[in-house]
């Protein structure tokens, strides 16, 4: 029961770096820009769920969607004053205007919050606080559960998003060449736009799922699950929505089996060198397409 233990907890971190995967993975199919400042919407999200909850007493359910509107907002702020002047530049400034919006959201929060840990309370809370499976053998906690059923959701939602509504084949066409698609019609800034709402809105999700998870909360707390999201998208092949769901997915339970089985110093380590001999054998990730450009 120990091994279904730590794979139910694996599945259900995994999960969270799924649904921040896709944010990624969105963001960079279809605009070609990583973005680090990522992580740092995921604590913003946290935040807001948190302060709705703590200090309005809303219910838990209207905390999750304030906290998507303003991660919506400040997703869609970003994209048009941090990065929509840099397009077409380099990727290095892109890179460097990414890690400078995600310090200065960290010390925002630091600054309104301060660095003092905060207690979470669980959306979940409501619910009790696990199901008793095989006797009472073993417990899967409710955060475990609906974090995966959340992440299955999103994967399906999106794929039918972008694959069968107009706004989403847009988002495909700009993905696939930027200045055709504009001679086509299609408004390239509201497009990328609104590729940054929804990865954004994706963000707040993930951040309220983590916390509820692990209660712990302070302005770095999107900073290392960002960057294993982000691992988890390269995993899994970036740009693929089925590759962000199962390189999150697979990430997830590489840290929670290495760090229940081998060490949980090393966890991480694991992590990163089982991404690295991957990439090494197949460098567009599990699902990614290598693309052939012609001169």
């Amino acid at each position: 029961m120990i091994f279904l233990t730590n794979l139910i907890n694996g599945l259900s971190l995994g999960s969270v770096y799924a649904i921040i995967a896709l944010g990624y993975t969105m963001v960079y199919g279809i605009s070609k820009m990583l973005n680090f400042a990522h992580g740092d919407v995921i604590m913003v999200g946290a935040y807001i769920s948190f302060c709705a909850t703590s200090y309005l007493n809303l219910p838990a359910w209207v905390s999750v969607i304030l906290a998507m509107i303003v991660c919506t907002a400040l997703g869609i702020l970003i994209e048009g004053l941090a990065y929509r002047p840099l397009r077409g530049t380099g990727s290095l400034a892109v890179l460097i205007t990414a890690i400078g919006v995600s310090y200065f959201l960290q010390n925002a929060a630091l600054i309104i919050w301060g660095s003092a840990p905060k207690v979470f309370t669980s959306v979940f809370s409501g619910f009790g606080s696990s199901i008793s499976l095989f006797g009472g053998e073993l417990t899967v906690t409710w955060e475990a559960l609906f974090t995966l059923v959340a992440a299955i959701i999103i994967m399906i939602g999106m794929t039918l998003f972008t694959g069968r509504t107009k706004v989403g084949k847009a988002m495909r066409a700009v993905s696939e060449d930027n200045g055709a698609a504009q001679l086509m019609g299609i408004n390239v800034n509201s497009t990328i736009s609104m590729t940054f709402a929804i990865g954004s809105a994706l963000a707040a999700i993930a951040g309220v799922l983590l916390c509820s998870s692990y209660p712990a909360l302070m302005p770095t707390t999107g900073a290392m699950p960002g960057i294993k999201a982000f691992t988890a998208a390269v995993f899994g092949g970036i740009g693929s929505i089925p590759g962000a769901m199962l390189g999150g997915i697979l990430i997830g339970v590489i840290e929670i089996f290495g760090r229940a089985y081998i060490s949980s110093e090393l966890s991480d380590a694991i992590v990163f060198g089982v991404l690295i001999i991957v990439l090494l054998v197949k460098p567009t990730g599990l699902l990614g397409k290598k693309i052939t450009e012609k001169v």
